[in-house]
């Protein structure tokens, strides 16, 4: 077994699983802590290095492209604080940081784990149900379905329209931007009908807007990694393999169906605009905005 305690949590690694557990401390974000214990297979596993620092080292472990819903929700934009790959080392453990990184690297070696993109995810994400209350809403996930509920500081629109539930067989992806303290982040669920549409996320039905406090907002991401963990691997969805590509078909509208969707969009636009939900003018910003999209 080869072990580092460190304040910001604990990496243990006994020649099959990286067992990552967050720390207690105040200072751990509460992302990580939320987010709890990640069990990181070794065919998860692309490298290793301890970058030594005057101060304070760190150890980045790096996964294979396609092994971890959470790596792939998040899209790199993870704060370094909330990665949960990285761990900041005290300068006199650096001994036990390099024996670490060195006894995952020979496993590697010896075990002869391939450094190139999976094809299915190896790591399951966070369990469900998990719900998150952000500033826009409170979005919940029990596995099967999506539901927003949107609160009082949400945009008329999105209030006048109800709680928004969708069904995960219906989403194509989930997009996610953090908030990060100085520019707003979103939560967008995309579906069949929406996967052109260029609402902005504070108009869109089918985003959360992360404009709130960045620490809580971040939560998000949560979300955002259980339904990536459900929806098919990215190998299926980019070309890839011949018997791959119906897929990538199916879960994009042909061009037939653009014009019902466009006109469902609009139909919906005018209920709004006729139950004096929308004004004139944010009526034709939004028609204006849904036909640019298409």
């Amino acid at each position: 077994m080869a072990e580092i305690i460190q304040r910001d949590g604990t990496w243990a690694f006994d020649g099959t699983t990286v067992r990552i557990t967050p720390g207690l401390h105040r200072s751990v974000p509460l992302f990580r802590q939320t987010y709890g214990e990640i069990a990181v297979p070794l065919e998860a596993v692309a490298g290793i290095v301890f970058e030594p620092e005057r101060k304070r080292g760190r150890l980045r472990m790096r996964l294979r492209e396609g092994a971890d819903p959470l790596l792939h929700a998040t899209g790199g934009r993870l704060p370094d604080t909330a990665d949960p790959y990285r761990l900041a080392v005290d300068v006199d453990r650096a001994g036990v940081a390099e024996y670490v990184a060195e006894e995952i690297r020979r496993a590697l070696l010896l075990d002869q784990i391939p450094k190139d993109p999976t094809k299915t995810y190896l790591l399951p994400g966070p369990p469900v149900p998990v719900s998150v209350r952000s500033s826009d809403g409170t979005v919940s996930f029990d596995g099967t379905q999506v539901r927003i509920d949107w609160s009082d500081t949400s945009d008329r629109v999105k209030r006048a329209t109800g709680p928004r539930i969708i069904g995960v067989g219906e989403l194509i992806q989930v997009e996610w931007l953090p908030n990060s303290g100085y520019e707003d982040g979103f939560l967008r669920f995309v579906t069949r009908e929406t996967v052109f549409s260029k609402l902005p996320p504070e108009k869109d039905p089918y985003a959360l807007d992360l404009w709130g406090s960045a620490r809580r907002d971040l939560l998000t991401a949560l979300v955002a990694t259980a339904i990536t963990a459900r929806l098919p691997h990215p190998s299926t969805r980019t070309g890839g393999d011949a018997e791959d590509r119906p897929q990538l078909a199916a879960t994009v509208p042909r061009p037939a169906d653009h014009h019902d969707v466009l006109l469902r969009r609009l139909r919906e636009l005018g209920e709004l605009h006729r139950d004096g939900v929308l004004t004139d003018e944010e009526f034709a910003m939004t028609k204006a905005v849904v036909l640019r999209g298409f």
